[in-house]
């Protein structure tokens, strides 16, 4: 898993359903253009990720499942983001 800006986080079965949970209540602020519930919920994911994730030194990289916005990222911020592709899973061609 990786929060961008910040590095990337290894997180084991047991804790990735909670992940996935919080992320869900994220992509819903997102979809539905709610400022606070959107700041709320990724600052709930974010330290979901950091307490039960394990930061990975700068130069390992693996592939990541999910990519998360910065610490602090606005609604649109992440909205110009997934707009330009870096939300995406598919590879550039």
């Amino acid at each position: 898993m990786r929060v961008l800006e910040e590095g990337q986080y290894e997180i084991d079965d047991a804790n990735a359903e909670a992940v996935a949970r919080l992320d869900a209540v994220l992509d819903e602020a997102l979809r539905s253009g709610d400022e606070p519930t959107f700041a709320a919920a990724l600052a709930s994911v974010l330290d979901e990720v950091r307490s039960t994730g394990k930061l990975l030194d700068g130069t390992t990289i693996v592939p990541s499942d999910l990519a998360l916005p910065h610490p602090g990222a606005t609604l649109a911020e992440v909205e110009t983001l997934l707009a330009d592709g870096a939300g995406t899973a598919d590879p550039p061609r």
